[in-house]
């Protein structure tokens, strides 16, 4: 192994790509079960250069022979470089969260951060508050842990500015799992933006719930590639230009976002959908078709119309399953809005596009249960227009032609992603 990544599970990482693009060298991603595995590896020195991710960042500072003085203060160590023969080990997620901090214009100076976990991650976090000049920094934990809160303490309280989430909570496969409920009402009302170092998926529920309070909020993608940037430094001894990490950003960002389509039965989300596949490059996935083919019926044997939900269920845990995945464009079935767990799965790898076609075009029938007849069909319009429209990042209307409607949908994508993601 030349260059690479260790960490206990490495399933969620984006590293691989980021690395290649920014040091044009073989990356290679390298589970080790335990510390004892770990620590058997530095022994070894077989490597060139890694970084280390969670939870072995205490064990590699451990394991360096010199280490820069940032890293020794944080108590952490994400980049490690053999020169001939002997370890030295760095700290760049402290420059890599400073500089998403900086890139989303939020000033820390003054403010109460709290900040979510207690493993070295939040200490690197910690030390970018301090050297920007929080007033105070807080820590919650899940276990009873010296000088942290707990989470019912967290929510208590009301001074609270800025808040990360510097633990794995939300990351792939746990998609979904949040330590604090930013929705409920008079919780944290000091709030002026949230960051979570978390990068898989793209938009976790803590950002999600951000957003939706409006709330300036960034997921951990832009720090990833911002600390890779300076472990190549380390790793190849030459600088690498600011601008290579925008570029590379956006591109992966591009490349792990999917689109989702939401829109009523017969809008034509599955042709759009297909087209839009081959004009972005991304593999199609029609979420109906998979459904069925877990079922191993026809969705007419499994939606009866007056006991919805053991279909609701089926249709929750294949959106589910498919959301995870990210960069493909997914054909919804049309009632997926009707379950707000639905949304949330969706919008934390995929922008959501409402295929808005009118009432008078949309043909009912075609196999499909609850839109027999065109006052079904009318009265589904009335209930879930609505949704699709709370559901989704951007409308794209479906009363022209298929290649105008195709166009609109891929400039959809890019401008929420630029403008909205990025």
């Amino acid at each position: 192994m030349d260059y690479g990544l260790i960490g206990k599970t490495l399933g969620h990482s984006f590293s691989k790509p980021v690395h290649e693009a920014l040091g044009s060298y073989r990356y290679e991603l390298k589970e080790l079960k335990d510390e004892q595995a770990a620590r058997a590896f530095f022994q070894a020195r077989h490597f060139r250069a890694v970084n280390v991710t969670i939870p072995y960042k205490a064990l590699a500072l451990a394991c360096c022979d010199e280490v820069s003085a940032q890293a020794q203060a944080i108590g952490a160590v994400n980049t490690v470089v053999n020169r001939g023969g002997r370890l030295f080990g760095y700290n760049t997620d402290f420059d890599g969260f400073s500089l998403l901090v900086r890139q989303s214009g939020v000033c820390l100076a003054g403010k109460t951060v709290l900040i979510l976990g207690t493993g070295a991650t939040q200490r690197t976090v910690r030390a970018v508050c301090e050297a920007q000049g929080a007033a105070s920094v807080l820590c919650a934990s899940r276990s009873e842990k010296p000088g942290a809160l707990s989470y019912a303490q967290a929510a208590a309280r009301s001074d609270v500015n800025v808040i990360i989430n510097a633990s794995p909570a939300g990351m792939y496969p746990n998609n979904g799992t949040c330590l604090l409920d930013l929705e409920a009402p008079g919780t944290f009302p000091a709030l002026e933006a949230v960051f979570d170092v978390v990068y898989n998926p793209l938009r976790t529920r803590l950002v999600q719930q951000a957003e939706a309070r409006g709330v300036p909020c960034a997921g951990g993608l832009l720090m990833l590639v911002a600390q890779a940037k300076y472990a190549v430094e380390h790793f190849m001894g030459q600088p690498v230009a600011q601008q290579r990490v925008f570029e590379i950003y956006r591109n992966i960002l591009r490349q792990k976002a999917g689109v989702a389509l939401v829109g009523m039965p017969s809008c034509g989300k599955t042709g759009i959908g297909k087209a839009l596949a081959k004009a972005l490059g991304k593999p199609f996935i029609d979420a109906d078709a998979e459904l069925v083919r877990r079922a191993g019926k026809p969705i007419p044997q499994l939606l009866q119309p007056g006991n919805e939900a053991p279909f609701r269920d089926m249709e929750a845990a294949v959106t589910a399953d498919l959301a995870k995945r990210g960069g493909a464009v997914l054909a919804t079935g049309g009632g997926v809005v009707l379950r707000e767990e639905n949304v949330r799965a969706l919008r934390e790898n995929y922008v959501v596009l409402y295929i808005d076609r009118p009432l008078h075009l949309l043909k009912p029938g075609g196999g499909r249960p609850l839109s027999a007849t065109r006052d079904a069909l009318q009265a589904q319009f009335a209930v879930r227009r609505p949704l699709y429209e709370a559901a989704c990042h951007a409308r794209v209307e479906n009363s022209g032609s298929f290649e105008a409607v195709v166009a609109a949908a891929k400039e959809a994508f890019y401008e929420v992603l630029d403008h909205q993601w990025a």
